[in-house]
């Protein structure tokens, strides 16, 4: 065999992943986040894609990419050539055919500029914070955009032919009514977008919100705007294949859809998560210690869930509608669902939970009360 051909197979024999760049920068911090983000200048900037570069460098000729996803933080703050120069390099360095590669952005920035440097590097598809519909509602999140500035990033998106995009609806906030679900559901359907993600708002602790509560709707009410969001979305075209995520025929986040099928992940920067050759690890959140190269990534433990155990990845699979397949199980271990899961499956109300010969799946109001039917299940 001579080199070449050496070469070939040593390629042939490398995984495929999901890449994940954490940009931890924001303008401001919105009360309810408790995601990893710090204030930044443009030197601070250039170090952090220096760094990514030199972790990127480390993990050459290891894996192919086919999706990337930049979050955080606000990666639109990177700004178009820094964003240019990471999302060339993977693409250069990891991409063998064609790939799925997310930005998050907020559409209180500027956009037209890093969206064209997105695009021209192989960007093709991007994720907005909208929220809601409603300025006054915004302003009552912290958020910095407004509607209209939304729809300008739509437009931006569209001159530099990203017609793949995402918005995030929240539920559950300050004085949100059945109205805003009504015109949120509607603005994602007038802007084309082919994909929303809609979440009930959670109070982290140490978080403004979280520390000093706002006046929110009451828990039977959350539940009628998550039902009222999902019965909307379906009549707009949107299917749920998540708990929170909704997408038009054929468009679901490649990306999103390995974490949840247990697929390998490998996350770079302060608070960057991974899951890879069978293992979960992270960075600490520390951007200093990230920019010097002195940070170690640590690895996660769980006793009860281990990472590529079994019940990992029922617990991952069961956030699907599709949920835990026979096929999918005997692919992955080589063995059927376990007997205990459908037995105890079966116990469980048919409204909230689904036992036939294809395998075990939650229903929509069995998705309210996931946490209890797992450990029920499990």
């Amino acid at each position: 065999m001579d080199k070449n051909e050496r070469k070939q197979n040593f390629y042939k024999a490398l995984p495929t992943v999901g890449l994940y760049i954490h940009v931890p920068f924001c303008v401001s911090k919105c009360p309810y986040c408790d995601f990893y983000s710090v204030p930044s200048d443009e030197e601070t900037k250039e170090q952090y894609v220096q760094a990514v570069l030199r972790e990127l460098n480390k993990r050459k000729d290891t894996f192919f990419v086919d999706t990337l996803y930049f979050g955080g933080g606000t990666p639109s703050l990177l700004g178009p050539q820094n964003l240019y120069i990471l999302t060339d390099t993977v693409r250069q360095w990891f991409c063998k055919d064609t790939w799925e590669c997310t930005l998050e952005a907020n559409p209180a920035e500027d956009l037209e500029d890093v969206f064209a440097a997105f695009a021209q590097a192989g960007g093709n598809r991007v994720s907005m914070g909208l929220q809601v519909a409603d300025d006054t509602l915004l302003q009552k999140l912290g958020r910095r955009h407004t509607v209209a500035q939304a729809e300008k990033a739509v437009k931006d998106l569209q001159k530099q032919g990203i017609h793949r995009y995402s918005f995030d609806l929240m539920l559950g906030i300050p004085d949100q009514t059945e109205r805003h679900i009504q015109n949120s559901v509607a603005f994602c359907q007038e802007m084309g977008a082919e994909h929303v993600s809609s979440y009930l708002l959670k109070l982290e602790p140490n978080t403004p919100f979280g520390i000093k509560p706002p006046a929110l709707p009451s828990e039977d009410q959350t539940v009628e705007f998550y039902l009222q969001t999902c019965s909307l979305l379906e009549e707009k075209g949107y299917l749920q294949y998540e708990i929170s995520n909704f997408a038009k025929a054929g468009q679901q986040s490649l990306h999103n859809l390995k974490y949840w099928d247990a697929k390998d992940v490998v996350g770079i920067g302060p608070a960057a998560h991974s899951f890879f050759n069978g293992k979960r690890t992270f960075y600490p959140r520390d951007l200093q210690s990230f920019l010097l190269g002195t940070l170690q990534e640590e690895e996660e433990t769980n006793v009860a869930c281990p990472a590529g155990s079994l019940e990992e990845y029922g617990m991952l699979r069961l956030r699907l509608t599709e949920g835990i397949t026979q096929e999918g199980m005997q692919k992955r271990f080589g063995k059927p669902i376990p007997k205990g899961w459908i037995e105890n499956a079966q116990k469980l109300p048919p409204n909230l939970c689904v036992t036939d010969e294809k395998g075990i799946r939650l229903t929509r109001d069995g998705f309210l009360v996931s946490n209890t039917i797992l450990a029920r299940i499990m």
